[in-house]
């Protein structure tokens, strides 16, 4: 092969094998370009996680999710939805996490939960002062309870539903509820006490008591529909970890992460 054809052709190799590489080197980082991205539902319950006035993602856990998620090296797309919708998109893996309550039958088989609980929260029946408060579930029976849409509370709600002494109506969120009991259309209320303590403002609330049912506490759902929720659990936990430094425990006992 003729001296000028040969350095061509060597020249022609050079850049073909440059540009291969480059190809190579820069195909993980393409196909991984959104692998950072956590698509994340969030939900109405104040003042954990909420929709503010300007329709964006707010609450306190919200807020450590964010946090959490930065640290861990990923990038948080916040969804609101419904309750029921949450479940149903960690079913099917349209959502990647879900910062909400442990032990929730319906999920048992559908998500992993993360090992850091978060914060603990309290489930209360909530009642006029003029009835007693609620010390036994047996007092329930014959009575009329309140529950909010959505909520399935951690499995007691399909123990209520398959009483047959046991009245359940629904209201669409805890405002709505608390009227109903001032309005005497139930005995009590199934809450969470953040929930109501948020909300208790108007002067006609300072009738209304509470008394602690039980005691659960919220952590990460992840989607098993996804394969890196084993990797987003570890992730999480060790970024929990990592900011564990800037956690102090609020007087209502609830964990807050410090700006």
């Amino acid at each position: 092969m003729p001296p000028n054809l040969l350095f061509a052709f060597v020249a022609r190799l050079g850049v073909t094998v440059t540009l291969l590489a480059m190809i190579v080197l820069a195909g993980p980082a393409l196909a991984n370009a959104d692998g950072n991205k956590l698509r994340i539902a969030y939900t109405e319950f104040p003042p954990a996680e909420y929709q503010n006035e300007q329709g964006e993602p707010a609450g306190f856990f919200t807020e450590l999710t964010r946090k959490v998620a930065e640290e861990a090296g990923y990038e948080a797309e916040f969804i609101y939805l419904p309750v029921s919708r949450v479940y149903l998109y960690l079913k099917s893996g349209d959502i990647d996490l879900f910062p909400g309550l442990s032990e929730v039958p319906a999920l048992k088989s559908e998500v992993l939960e993360s090992w850091v609980n978060v914060y603990p929260t309290r489930l209360d029946a909530w009642h006029l002062e003029s009835s007693e408060p609620l010390t036994h579930f047996n007092q329930l029976e014959g009575k009329t309870v309140i529950v909010i849409g959505g909520y399935t509370y951690g499995g007691l709600l399909s123990w209520l539903e398959n009483s047959e002494r046991i009245r359940l109506t629904e209201a669409p969120n805890s405002r709505a509820a608390l009227e109903m009991l001032k309005l005497k259309r139930g005995d009590y209320i199934l809450d969470y006490r953040e929930m109501v303590e948020e909300i208790l403002a108007q002067p006609s609330d300072r009738g209304v008591r509470g008394s602690e049912v039980r005691s659960r506490y919220s952590a990460w759902l992840y989607s098993l529909a996804s394969p890196r929720a084993a990797l987003l659990r570890e992730a999480f936990d060790d970024a929990t970890c990592d900011l564990s430094a800037e956690v102090r425990l609020h007087p209502s006992g609830i964990s807050r992460l410090t700006s």
